[in-house]
């Protein structure tokens, strides 16, 4: 007898931002009875819930390993320190500069810059790295943001930096809407070696 497989549907799905926002804690009570409710009677939205749990597993496991750089938002960062990562954090101003390391027991380092973010619709993150007279730049786009902190977190790869030697990182905030480009800031990381 042929395999058959059985195709899971659902007539009124579950939204992916309220799925996530549920999967996070971040709904309040009344918001979220329905969406657990719906869950207990669903196969396919639970299904698709095992799904992001599953790839947020795999990111959340890359992003451990240091084998990443991303822009991150801050209820991914609370989870991360709540999974006991030891996070050194710089907050830096728009237009300001920092000395910053990696020590062995970090497990990441994370810029927070800080910028004006009110009204904004798109993030990207440019980049500028110089190794003595070798430099190389690089572009991030669209990166998580919040606008109510007014900033940026934005992850380096923490393998990548501990094979680094003493180098400096510029960063330039950028928004991006229908009209262009304007610049929100640009952050300077002196970075040593821990």
């Amino acid at each position: 007898m042929p395999y058959r497989r059985t195709v899971l549907t659902c007539t009124e799905p579950i939204a992916l931002e309220p799925l996530v926002a549920w999967w996070l804690g971040e709904l309040a009570p009344d918001a979220e009875a329905p969406i657990e409710e719906h869950l207990f009677a669903c196969a396919h939205c639970t299904a698709r819930l095992e799904e992001l749990a599953a790839l947020a597993a795999g990111i959340r496991a890359t992003v451990r390993e240091g084998s990443v750089a991303a822009g991150i938002s801050l209820p991914f960062l609370e989870t991360l320190k709540r999974q006991g990562m030891r996070i050194r954090e710089y907050r830096v101003p728009a237009g300001g500069r920092v000395e910053c390391t990696l020590r062995a027991d970090d497990d990441a380092v994370l810029p927070r810059m800080q910028a004006p973010l009110a009204g904004v619709k798109r993030v990207d993150v440019l980049q500028r790295l110089e190794v003595g007279a070798e430099v190389s730049e690089q572009r991030v786009e669209d990166v998580p943001f919040d606008p109510a902190a007014g900033e940026v977190l934005f992850l380096p790869s923490a393998a990548w930096l501990r094979k680094m030697p003493a180098h400096t990182m510029r960063m330039r905030l950028v928004a991006v809407d229908e009209a262009g480009e304007r610049p929100l800031g640009e952050y300077t990381f002196a970075h040593t070696p821990g």
